[in-house]
């Protein structure tokens, strides 16, 4: 176990950070003034993203160095993002959150962060032209979903997974319109692709055309190009 992971440990034994952490519990004692925080954490972002323009999110571990192959090719990306003048939208965190947000921000471009007030772990990154603190995550993926028009993944933990699979499931409900959702990295998603079609399409709890929302793929030039193409045509139908 890292030091880091134990100091985290320590951490969740403390009351005040326990009771910072576990905001569900809030709920329980009646506290129901806290609605006023979330319609206030909802207004903020609207009046924030809403003139931003084209804009795609990226996600990925918060834990990808500099330097790493994934923290590079995410900064290349939102240097590409940028020059095409598409806002580059990110959870504003270290790691690949950073990447894009770098890319983007070194490149003149509109560059996001949408950042969760948490005990430990996650400070913004500097590489944002607008910052947002937010303190609930269900309020920060409504406003990801909302003002994206593509998602691109990089490899990541739980929190990656959850954003990925929540704009899948949202489109397969059609909640919202379909919009590419791409992975990169295939050594690393290539595992949980072959799960999804060998268990959840062969088993006929997905259909094949929810298992086609997923794009995989690793090359910049492509997924660039990916974007742009579906950005163009959304913009040709307004």
């Amino acid at each position: 176990m890292s030091k880091k992971d134990k100091r985290r440990i320590l951490a969740l034994k403390d009351k005040e950070v326990r009771e910072a952490q576990f905001l569900i519990d809030e709920f329980k004692v009646g506290d129901t003034w806290r609605i006023f925080r979330i319609m206030s954490e909802f207004v903020e972002g609207f009046e924030s993203l809403a003139d931003m323009g084209s804009a795609v999110s990226i996600f990925g571990s918060s834990r990808t160095k500099k330097g790493e192959p994934y923290y590079e090719k995410a900064r290349l990306l939102g240097e590409r993002m940028a020059k095409s003048d598409i806002t580059v939208i990110t959870g504003g965190g270290p790691g690949i959150m950073e990447a894009a947000n770098k890319g983007a921000y070194k490149a003149g471009g509109k560059s996001i962060g949408i950042n969760i007030e948490l005990p430990f772990e996650q400070k913004p990154n500097k590489y944002t032209t607008h910052l947002i603190s937010m303190k609930y995550f269900f309020i920060r993926k409504v406003m990801l979903v909302k003002y994206s028009q593509a998602f691109i993944i990089f490899p990541g933990g739980f929190g990656t997974m959850d954003e990925c699979f929540e704009a899948l499931t949202l489109i397969q409900t059609m909640r919202i319109k379909p919009f590419p959702i791409i992975l990169v990295g295939k050594e690393y998603w290539e595992g949980l692709l072959s799960w999804i079609r060998e268990r959840m399409l062969e088993e006929k709890l997905i259909r094949e055309s929810d298992y086609e929302l997923i794009q995989l793929c690793d090359d910049t030039d492509d997924i660039s190009r990916v974007v742009s193409d579906f950005i163009n045509k959304e913009n040709n139908y307004k």
